[in-house]
């Protein structure tokens, strides 16, 4: 009877050591004892459950610009389309006409790719680099190589920064920026917009740029009146008939009619 119990308290041992191993334990003078951090490890497995992100496409960008050089106040215009390569097809997403400006591409413009190409559009004020940047869901993002856009000095330039000082008073003698004569007026404007470099006399003005005629005056034009062939007073064309000058002592620049018949045009800006 005392050696049956025996060996059935040996059984029950056994299989008690049999389970705490497999519990990462080990039983040790009666005492469960946690196994070392290792023998753990080795008994434990685990699933991978996460798949893999499919992998995105580089889509393929074909842009043409109206052109590399144009007038201040002239819109630029970019044509772009997008294909996915993997098919063939017009990749469908966003495109940005960017520019760049204080160490940043600033976006311009902006426009869905749907299923043809997009249409741009941008007036720069400067010489700048420009680039197209397109994204959408499956591409990676793509940027085209940046492109020189040469902005050039324009009549219209000239005419917004004759406009900048309506009001400013007669001065005789002043060249600005706060006060004006009336060729010390055309010489700031002038140098300002297009960095062109006139005298400070109506007189000697009359002889820079090419001459034009009355009936092909435009925008931004040089207008210097005479008397006789004496050259007396500037100003710059503005339009319909008008100039912006600085007329005379307690009159401030403005926008004016012609009111001499006898006048020469010159052209300085094309």
């Amino acid at each position: 009877m005392h050696e049956h119990s025996s060996r059935r308290r040996r059984r029950t041992s056994v299989g008690t050591g049999t389970v705490a191993l497999s519990l990462g334990l080990c039983l040790c003078a009666g005492q469960l004892v946690a196994a070392s951090p290792a023998a753990a490890a080795t008994a434990t497995v685990t699933p991978v459950t996460a798949s893999a992100a499919a992998a995105k496409i580089t889509p393929q960008i074909a842009t043409k610009a109206s052109t590399r050089s144009l007038a201040w106040g002239s819109t630029l215009k970019i044509t772009a389309k997008v294909i996915d390569p993997a098919t063939g097809q017009v990749a469908k997403g966003t495109v940005r006409l960017q520019g760049w400006s204080n160490g940043a591409w600033r976006t311009w413009d902006t426009d869905t790719v749907k299923g043809g190409a997009v249409t741009l559009t941008a007036k720069p004020t400067k010489t700048v680099w420009v680039r197209t940047l397109f994204s959408g869901t499956g591409y990676n993002q793509r940027a085209t190589n940046k492109m020189k856009v040469t902005v050039r000095a324009s009549g219209a330039k000239v005419l917004a920064e004759a406009k900048k000082h309506k009001g400013a008073l007669y001065l005789f003698g002043a060249a600005g920026p706060k006060r004006f004569d009336c060729s010390g007026f055309t010489k700031y404007v002038y140098k300002k917009a297009a960095g062109k470099s006139l005298p400070h006399k109506a007189n000697s003005q009359q002889k820079y740029g090419k001459s034009v005629s009355k009936s092909n005056k435009r925008v931004g034009d040089l207008i210097i009146f005479r008397n006789g062939s004496y050259g007396y007073h500037a100003g710059i064309y503005a339009g319909n008939g008008y100039v912006y000058d600085s007329p005379h002592s307690g009159a401030r620049v403005g926008k004016h009619k012609i009111w001499n018949k006898n006048y020469v045009v010159r052209r300085l800006v094309a």
